[in-house]
């Protein structure tokens, strides 16, 4: 009988012995032999190539069977690795093909005006100071210094904002956080009209600019992931338009409102409501609207396919192409995805994890404390290396041309002002050494300055004086009732025996190194006087109107184009010919030039506003797109402080160097866009 255990060759080509029965005993529950029973034909060998003992059974030795394990586990993983990349790339091919299959049609048109009206609302925010501002601060007395604080609060409040709600959009979604911003702008908007004080206005306003300073980045974030390919470019230019129409709105009604004087009302002394409050109260309506529309909108889907919200995102693609193939007459067209790919997010399910255990304090302290820091991982996450070179491009861009175009906005009218002033200034009647004795003043003193002057017996009943200055003069036995005075001040005077009853000539604040000889004041009024016909030229609120008005041709231009020529021209050639027309600034020796010349800059530079914000939203993953924007929009508004901050310096001064520096921004900041890439046949990623 053969030997079932007999092997004829080793590996070194040795013939083992042959044993038998009666040498060996056969058992078939015994094991092997041992080591030490080996043939001596074996010994040497490494432990390599020896057999495993339980192979004689078919027994996988343990080490083969962890390595095997081993094996399975990594291959599992880079299955699941595999699948996951596929799921990345696949997606924002999928869902750009969901957009195209929904079509264009009536949901982004009422999106569309819905979003453009929270744009209007912010358009309208960074002019509403500005026109108020002669008004309440005689209203509120304000000094020069508070001026300038109110003047650029509403930017600061804005730059917090822009990151903040950017942030928070990539977390807790573009309309939820669209929804708590124009909230809050409208309540702190409407707060703001009844503010007596300087100190709480400033701070409703600040709380105000916080509020409307998430709509630029949410807005456009939220509105281009309903659009495809074809139509992102043009129809994101067209919403620029609605930030115009903010400018346009804000010009009209302060044209309309602010020189009725009678349009308000006051409760005594304590409590005044004139017409600058009513304007600022009328200008949060757009606002209003906004928010009173965005209730009835959907979430975006990005944004849920990017939460792992699979379900409701199917939903609302539905509900889209529904209604768009609805209104054009095609009712029974099916929406026929039943599938789309979801990345998976450990952050939300970490939340949940969290939250399943403590006091519903605590559960609130850890969602609370993780979202902070998942909007400041997400921003950190903005220097990636994949996104730091063009991210840095992209926001020299933004800085370089909110530097000039801000800075420039602030310095037109101001510019204008002092024109208005010098020529004021020109036409000063200058009187000396005169002498007024029981004489009644029933008419109105203006653009005088009277030195060494005696007025004796003298009465001042009932009248305006506006940019008046008595120096080194006497009054004598005189009296003063129901005057109303704008820049008027007493220098160096000697009074004596006058009467001030029911006027506003303070005793500490306009007379200055004077002396009071048994003079009295009587019934002062309380408050700064309001001087319509002079604070609020109409001319200023014209060169506003205008400027907003030139922005439409570039806005159109835009709009046309962008799809056609692609965004980096846009931007680079609109920034250069904005350059260009600083250069015509030199020739600024009138307010009609100067309000020539803030037409051909905006509407030049308009066109570039549009490519960059379009840009902005193509270059960036949806889960960072709203971070990226608001840290981006945050630049800009702190550019628009540092020039507003720097220009205003130089009213009266020199021209030359706004100039040059709005020159060398805008070339530096168009040179650098074409190093930016071009996305107009980018899918959103």
């Amino acid at each position: 009988m053969d030997d079932p255990y007999q092997n004829n060759l080793n590996q070194q080509g040795e013939t083992y012995p042959t044993y038998t029965e009666e040498t060996y005993p056969f058992q078939t529950d015994y094991p092997p032999q041992e080591e030490d029973a080996a043939s001596d034909a074996t010994e040497g060998h490494d432990e390599e190539d020896q057999m495993y003992e339980g192979e004689y059974q078919g027994i996988p030795h343990p080490d083969e069977i962890k390595e095997a394990r081993r094996a399975a586990r990594r291959e599992a993983r880079m299955k699941a690795r595999m699948a996951a990349e596929a799921e990345e790339e696949t997606l924002p091919e999928q869902y750009e093909t969901i957009m195209e299959d929904c079509g264009h049609g009536r949901f982004q048109w009422t999106l569309f005006i819905v979003l453009g009206l929270a744009l209007m609302a912010d358009g309208v925010e960074c002019f509403v100071v500005g026109f108020a501002l002669p008004s309440a601060e005689k209203d509120m007395c304000l000094s020069n210094a508070d001026k300038g604080m109110l003047g650029l609060i509403v930017y600061v409040g804005m730059m917090i904002g822009a990151v903040v709600w950017g942030g928070l959009a990539d977390k807790l979604g573009r309309r939820q956080c669209l929804l708590y911003a124009l909230a809050i702008n409208c309540i702190f908007s409407f707060l703001s009209c009844f503010a007596q004080s300087y100190g709480f206005f400033i701070f409703f306003r600040l709380c105000s600019g916080i509020g409307i300073g998430g709509s630029i980045p949410v807005v456009y974030t939220y509105y281009s992931e309903f659009l495809h390919m074809d139509k992102r470019g043009e129809h994101l230019s067209w919403l620029c338009l609605f930030w115009m129409l903010g400018g346009l709105y804000a010009s009209f009604t302060a044209w309309g409102i602010i020189p009725h004087y009678g349009w308000g009302f006051s409760m005594e002394t304590e409590f005044q409501f004139h017409s600058w409050r009513v304007f600022v109260l009328v200008c949060f309506l757009p606002s209003v609207a906004a928010l009173a529309g965005l209730v009835f909108m959907p979430e975006s889907p990005r944004f849920l396919l990017e939460t792992a919200r699979h379900d409701e995102a199917w939903m609302i693609l539905r509900q889209v192409h529904d209604t768009n193939w609805r209104a054009k007459g095609e009712p029974e067209r099916v929406f026929q995805v039943s599938q789309i790919k979801t990345p998976f997010t450990q952050d939300d399910e970490f939340i949940e994890i969290q939250s399943e255990t403590g006091t519903a304090f605590q559960r609130f302290t850890v969602r609370q404390m993780t979202l902070v820091k998942q909007v400041m991982k997400n921003i950190m996450s903005l220097a990636a290396p994949e996104l730091r070179l063009h991210g840095l491009f992209i926001a020299i861009v933004w800085f370089t041309m909110a530097f000039s175009y801000y800075g420039l906005g602030v310095w037109f009218p101001d510019q204008i002002k002092y024109l208005q002033y010098e020529d004021y200034e020109s036409n000063i009647k200058l009187f000396h050494r005169e002498k007024v004795e029981r004489f009644h003043f029933n008419f109105t003193l203006q653009n005088q300055v009277h030195k060494e002057g005696e007025y004796i017996h003298d009465r001042f009943i009932n009248i305006e004086i506006r940019n008046v200055k008595f120096e080194d003069s006497l009054f004598e036995n005189c009296y003063f009732e129901d005057i109303k005075s704008t820049e008027t001040f007493f220098e160096n005077c000697t009074l004596k025996n006058t009467v001030f009853y029911n006027t506003d000539l303070w005793e500490d604040s306009k007379f200055i190194d004077c002396r009071l000889e048994n003079t009295t004041f009587l019934h002062p009024k309380k408050g700064c006087h309001l001087n319509f016909q002079e604070e609020n030229d109409i001319l200023i609120y014209l060169v506003s109107f205008l400027g907003s008005l030139s922005v439409i041709p570039g806005n159109i231009i835009a709009g046309l184009l962008m799809d056609k020529i692609g965004r980096i021209k846009i931007i680079g050639g609109s920034m250069l010919a904005s350059a260009g027309c600083t250069f015509f600034l030199f020739l600024c020796f009138s307010q009609g030039a100067v309000i020539t010349f803030q037409c051909l800059f905006f509407a030049a530079g308009a066109a570039a506003w549009n490519g960059i914000e379009v840009i902005t939203v193509e270059l960036y993953p949806a889960s960072k797109r709203a971070t990226a924007f608001g840290v981006l929009n945050g630049i800009c508004k702190l550019a628009a402080i540092i020039s507003c901050f720097i220009f205003g310096k130089f009213i009266g001064i020199t021209k030359i160097i706004p100039i040059i520096l709005s020159f060398s921004a805008l070339v530096c900041g168009g040179l650098l866009a074409f190093k930016l890439p071009e996305t107009r046949e980018v899918i959103l990623k």
